[in-house]
């Protein structure tokens, strides 16, 4: 066990954290300031390969398996999908492949997200959970041989 909360606790916390806020406004600004605290990415990992296909903005992300879980580290030259891409790090990253792959991702319905995103936008937000769920899927291949 490597401490890092379930997938599930760490959704109750953001839906949590969400609830917090009387409004829409509010809630950006939130998500605005998870990007603004999100690890930079090296500038040698902003390369064609790991840009996320489906994303209106630019979105690069790598992942890396260390010890059975995978970890992930994204950017965005955007400010929203860097506040978004950093919200499912949060969640997705120091789990099992298994448990990437499983996880539901119900929180983004809960906080209303689905319902409040440009549809642009939503479409790169399932890009993204979409991208990190197949970097599970491959690890999971790689180490199971």
């Amino acid at each position: 066990m490597n401490g890092k909360p379930s997938i599930s606790v760490i959704e109750s916390e953001i839906v949590d954290e969400f609830a917090l806020f009387d409004n829409w406004e509010d809630k950006y600004e939130y998500i605005i300031d998870m990007g603004k605290k999100l690890p930079l990415l090296s500038d040698a990992d902003k390369r064609p390969e790991n840009k996320i296909r489906g994303c209106q903005s630019t979105v690069w992300m790598v992942s890396e398996y260390i010890d059975g879980r995978v970890w992930f580290q994204a950017d965005s030259d955007a400010v929203i999908v860097k506040g978004l891409i950093s919200m499912l790090i949060r969640v997705l990253s120091g789990q099992t492949a298994t448990e990437i792959i499983e996880a539901d991702m119900r929180f983004i319905d809960k906080i209303g997200m689905s319902t409040h995103l440009a549809q642009t936008r939503s479409n790169g937000l399932r890009s993204m959970i979409k991208q990190m769920k197949l970097d599970a899927m491959a690890w999971q291949a790689k180490t199971t041989k």
